[in-house]
């Protein structure tokens, strides 16, 4: 339907037509057109209005659908059972229907909106993996054991740092020099040990195997427990 003054206009031919520019898409050059054009494993982070928790998702998107997709969440109780929610939503819909979808919690909403801008500008860990990445990429993110990789540290004037939680696992003791300052630290790997439980290995020889150190920890002077020392 037009209006009047559109229909008395002289129909001027189109001239150049470039179509879309191409993006790298796991290992191609491709033009997207429509959503299922699109392929790729991305990540992105978001968060909430008040700013008082954060979402890391990852999605591993075949012709446009979610195959696979990890939600991490941090700093607020109430987006474990809203990230429990949307790892049941997310996978089999396309990326514009789980961008208009309510995934119950709206730092999971704003990290899908950065990762459909991410992946629909051809912006992912994919974009030059030829035929892309496989389902189950996204969990090997976490490493053995299969748990996210959080840095937990706090620190006050008067009392100086705290070690809770690295990559490595949680930090178990932190090792001090004649100066008293953080020379290195002992963590227990957390997955690695439950994993050794479940397959019959007591729990003492478990927590042993699963214990390591990093930076001078052995040379330290002495050793505190950092959530009560």
């Amino acid at each position: 339907m037009n209006t009047h003054e559109v229909d008395q206009m002289r129909c001027v031919k189109k001239g150049c037509n470039h179509g879309p520019a191409p993006i790298p898409q796991e290992g191609k050059w491709t033009k997207v057109k429509e959503v299922k054009d699109i392929s790729g494993l991305t990540h992105g982070v978001g968060w909430c209005a008040p700013q008082q928790g954060a979402c890391k998702l990852t999605l591993n998107v075949k012709n446009g659908i979610i195959e696979e997709a990890l939600v991490e969440t941090l700093g607020c109780s109430g987006m474990t059972h809203s990230a429990a929610m949307a790892s049941e939503i997310l996978p089999g819909k396309t990326i514009l229907e789980a961008l208009n979808t309510d995934l119950v919690c709206d730092a999971i909403n704003t990290a899908m909106r950065e990762l459909f801008l991410q992946i629909a500008y051809g912006r992912s860990q994919s974009a030059f993996s030829e035929n892309g990445l496989p389902i189950g990429a996204g969990l090997e993110d976490l490493g053995k054991g299969f748990c996210s990789q959080v840095g937990t540290m706090y620190g006050t004037k008067q009392k100086g740092a705290r070690y809770l939680e690295s990559a490595e696992g949680y930090i178990n003791r932190i090792g001090l020099d004649e100066n008293d300052e953080i020379i290195g630290y002992e963590f227990i790997r957390i997955g690695v040990m439950m994993e050794l439980i479940k397959k019959g290995t007591p729990a003492d020889e478990a927590l042993k195997k699963a214990t390591g150190s990093y930076g001078r920890f052995a040379e330290a002077a002495k050793v505190i427990d950092p959530r009560h020392e």
